[in-house]
């Protein structure tokens, strides 16, 4: 074995700077700059022929979905120009690569030197070309067959005592056949220890909505974003994150709609957007997109709500049902005289501390909603990785009902879900908590059964593995070491099992952060032509409204030696169960129509999915929500009665939330330019506001480390250059995966488990460094 290097692997982006550059914070989003940084990256990486061929097909009815954000497909006629984003480019491009890893790479570089590069540095290497193994003790990866692969995985799996020492992770990049096969494969094997990248985002928005509302998905089509008379956009930045849907956001405000924005940081695409695709936004002058834009503190969304519900019930009760939908709340709720109350008990004054919006603007808020019944209420992460997510969710919920505003066009709830088939991995069984349904029908089709204690999510994954009790992980796609919480915890987990395995298409630092031994699966990727015997296949995915549609590769894969997700986890099964399955695991490797097929049996919705997934734009899958219903213990919606809670902190604490630049999607570095933010060339630093730079004795520019005490133990992020922004007093951001090792793994949001990765407490310190 090599044994010239024993250095462990660094689990975190290196404590070094790469040269701040300053500009100032864009006030519009898009336009031009958008196109020419998405050439420069599609050029730069696959080239001009390869590159444009790829986009050209991007998220076109035929073509192939896009591997990055979840954000729907208009229904009907899609651009002819370019229906994608920025960000939507930048993935492609990182797919599309030419750039590959052959065994020469990984001989030339050991594990340990590569982890000593940043996320970026690794992420821009290229595609992994062929299977790679890290055998006990060795510093560098080795080419294996497949076959080998195969057999090593297989053999490690069944050498445990039980299956459930095994944790199985899938990021939201998964298909729907890849997913549904993988789900069978686990619960073949006998665990139902399923955690997903769902877990550490919209876990909270399927906990509140399944509860309030009985479905834990959002109500809308994004036709009715264009039919909407308010849509309030809460803790998203939709300009970096969800780019897409500022033209949704731009159509329904030239149809008459109020976009009421609450964040703390007055971000870019929240205030301003130029679309590229029209003369005007070319030109720079159709660029207005809020209209009232409320500066709320983090995690003060919860009193902001309530603030606006009580203004509101007062408002009705001068004139009954001048305000609220009082036949709506008779006919499909309960709880209503209960929440009353609770409101009614509410201080308005302490509600309006809590929030950090004044009373003037909370008016103008309920001006706007009063008379209004077509309001839409869209969220991301910035409630979602909170304590009390869940209950500020549900706040959400409340006022939706007070205004009747669910099951009618132009109305309802939008959970703005990240990664491209997040939500549809949910939908084909890829959950820790399996329904009895699904349990029973896994059971009728497939002929064994499967195990129907709850398994584990990411955080439980983590302390499992940390803890001696899971000796295995497997990950089909994502970057776990560097999307999770607790980073020095969870590397240390990783560590301790005997065997890390990863299906991906690029080296990321999870291949480096490893157990006793490694492997390294690539895979076919989303814009890959994917050929089984001769004949194309496709893949579908679900976006965040629930549309089901078809996704075709248009490009020659940059290497032979790479298998599709569905195969992988066929020939996995294979290896595994040989000829004792009950599944017919050679069937689904011979062509995807069968695993449709297989799919159709078993989930509900999917009838008829062959035929309904090859029309054009796709099928829409049933939302008891959409249709006005609501599948709860009681069939009908519930309000939810929850108090404003608070975190403790010292006088010199800083609440800090985890945000992405404008050049990252999830974990993927694409740059080191946040453009919009005008902070450029750089990553390590911290937002804060100008009075906490002051009160503390610093300065813009000055090096600091940043430090968090949860439970006892000191979490520590050295070497964070100041920038003055734009930011409630007492709070902070920076950006993620830097500062994940601030997230403790313990502090997570009440019945979601989701870690709380905004809101994190810290204290910042100077460093030994003086200023940049």
């Amino acid at each position: 074995m090599d044994s010239e290097n024993s250095t462990i692997p660094e689990a975190e982006n290196p404590e070094e700077f790469t040269g701040l550059k300053r500009g100032k914070i864009k006030t519009i989003a898009a336009g031009i700059p958008a196109v020419i940084s998405s050439m420069e990256k599609v050029i730069g990486e696959a080239g001009f022929s390869r590159g444009m061929k790829a986009l050209w097909s991007l998220n076109k009815k035929g073509g192939f979905d896009c591997p990055s954000c979840a954000w729907p497909d208009p229904d009907d006629e899609r651009s002819p120009i370019a229906e994608y984003c920025e960000n939507g480019a930048r993935a492609v491009a990182e797919e599309a690569t030419a750039k590959k890893l052959m065994p020469a790479f990984f001989s030339e570089n050991s594990v340990s030197d590569l982890a000593k590069l940043s996320d970026y540095e690794i992420g821009s290497k290229g595609r992994v070309a062929q299977p790679m193994f890290l055998p006990k003790g060795a510093t560098h990866y080795k080419p294996i067959s497949w076959n080998d692969a195969f057999g090593k995985i297989a053999a490690s799996l069944k050498s445990l005592a039980s299956p459930d020492e095994a944790i199985f992770y899938t990021s939201g990049r998964t298909s729907n056949e890849a997913a549904f096969l993988y789900q069978l494969f686990v619960r073949e094997f006998g665990t139902n220890n399923l955690p997903d990248c769902s877990n550490m985002c919209h876990e909270s928005s399927g906990v509140a909505l399944g509860e309030s509302l009985g479905i834990g998905k959002g109500s809308i089509k994004l036709a009715d974003l264009y039919e909407a008379e308010v849509i309030l956009i809460l803790g998203q930045n939709p300009g970096t994150n969800h780019p897409r849907m500022l033209s949704a956001l731009q159509k329904g405000k030239k149809n008459g709609a109020k976009i009421i924005s609450a964040n703390p940081l007055p971000e870019t695409g929240l205030m301003g957007f130029s679309n590229p695709q029209t003369v005007k936004g070319v030109l720079d002058m159709d660029t207005a997109l809020t209209d009232l834009f409320l500066h709320i503190r983090i995690n003060g969304d919860m009193a902001l709500l309530k603030a606006i519900q009580m203004l509101l019930i007062e408002e009705d009760e001068k004139n009954p049902g001048s305000v609220l939908d009082l036949d709506f709340i008779e006919k499909n709720t309960i709880g209503i005289e209960d929440f009353k109350l609770h409101i009614k008990e509410q201080n308005l004054d302490e509600l309006v501390r809590i929030s950090g919006i004044s009373l003037i603007q909370i008016k103008e808020t309920v001006e706007i909603l009063k008379h209004k019944t077509k309001i839409i209420v869209c969220w991301a992460m910035g409630l979602t990785q909170h304590k009390n997510a869940v209950d500020t969710i549900k706040e959400v919920v409340n006022l939706l009902l007070l205004k009747g505003s669910i099951g009618k066009p132009g109305a309802g709830t939008c959970p703005v879900r990240g990664h491209s088939n997040v939500q549809g991995d949910r939908t084909m069984g890829i959950f820790e908590q399996p329904s009895d349904s699904l349990l029973q029908k896994i059971e009728e089709n497939f002929g064994f059964v499967p195990p129907k204690e709850h398994g584990l999510d990411v955080v439980n994954s983590i302390k499992a593995m940390y803890t001696g009790k899971a000796k295995i992980f497997f990950g089909m796609g994502g970057n776990f070491v560097s999307a999770t919480p607790d980073t020095t915890y969870t590397a240390e987990a990783l560590r301790k099992c005997s065997l890390t395995v990863h299906v991906s298409t690029k080296l990321n630092r999870s291949h480096l952060v490893h157990g006793e031994e490694a492997i390294i699966l690539p895979c076919l990727g989303r814009s890959d032509i994917d050929t089984v015997n001769g004949e194309k296949q496709f893949v579908s995915c679900e976006n965040s409204m629930g549309v089901i549609q078809s996704s075709k590769g248009i490009l020659k894969p940059i290497s032979d030696d790479l298998l599709s997700e569905p195969m992988i986890v066929c020939r996995l099964a294979i290896a595994m169960f040989g000829n004792t399955s009950t599944v017919n695991w050679d069937d689904y490797e011979k062509h995807y129509d069968t695993i449709r097929d297989a799919i159709e049996k078993t989930i509900s919705g999917f009838e008829k999915y062959n035929e309904r997934v090859r029309i054009p734009g796709g099928f829409y899958l049933p939302n008891c929500n959409r249709e006005g219903t609501f599948d709860t213990t009681t069939k009908k919606a519930h309000f939810n009665i929850a108090p404003v809670t608070t975190l403790a902190m010292e006088a010199d604490d800083l609440m800090m939330m985890t945000i992405r630049s404008h050049d990252q999607f999830n974990t993927t570095i694409y740059g080191l330019n946040d453009r919009y933010r005008g902070i450029y060339n750089e990553r390590r630093v911290i937002l804060m506001n100008e009075k906490d730079i002051s009160n503390r004795g610093l300065k813009d520019g000055d090096v600091v480390d940043l430090v968090n005490n949860h439970d006892g133990i000191e979490r520590v992020a050295n070497k964070f250059i100041i920038i003055k922004y734009p930011i409630p007093e007492g709070c902070s951001a920076t950006y993620f995966p830097e500062t994940n090792v601030l997230v403790p793994v313990s502090s997570v949001a009440d019945k979601s488990n989701t870690p709380t990765s905004k809101q994190v407490i810290l204290k910042v310190k100077k460093h030994m460094a003086e200023s940049i």
